[in-house]
């Protein structure tokens, strides 16, 4: 696996996270899906944010 692929990669993953966390609160905050809890949505975002420093990190400290 390349650096460039791997990096599509996580980057497509990070922006799909980012997306449904923000879409999930917005339609959250309007009264749409109210039985979803926050800590789901918090999870997504999270979990976006740190696959988004995983990359970051990985292109810098590609050695191979």
């Amino acid at each position: 696996m390349n650096q460039s692929y791997l990096n599509r990669k996580l980057t497509q993953i990070l922006g799909i996270l980012i997306g449904m966390g923000m879409a999930l609160w917005i339609l959250r905050g309007l009264g749409i899906l109210t039985f979803i809890p926050g800590g789901v949505i918090w999870l997504l975002l999270f979990g976006g944010l740190a696959l988004g420093i995983f990359s970051y990190f990985q292109r810098i400290w590609w050695r191979f």
